[in-house]
């Protein structure tokens, strides 16, 4: 499974990282999922999403 959160699609992003001479060189951030437990459709899955998704989640339930 990739890692890409299920309900709002985040996925990593990749950009440079910079030394003290400004040297380039690439690097990638990744998306903080976490496994969880589901209601979908009716039937309970687990599933990766993201803190904030899951932070937003717990603020609706």
């Amino acid at each position: 499974m990739a890692r890409i959160c299920m309900i709002t699609g985040k996925s990593s992003i990749s950009g440079n990282s910079r030394s003290h001479s400004l040297v380039a060189t690439r690097r990638k951030w990744g998306v903080n999922l976490q496994k969880v437990k589901l209601e979908i459709d009716g039937r309970v899955r687990t599933v990766k999403i993201s803190t904030r998704a899951l932070r937003t989640l717990k603020k609706a339930g």
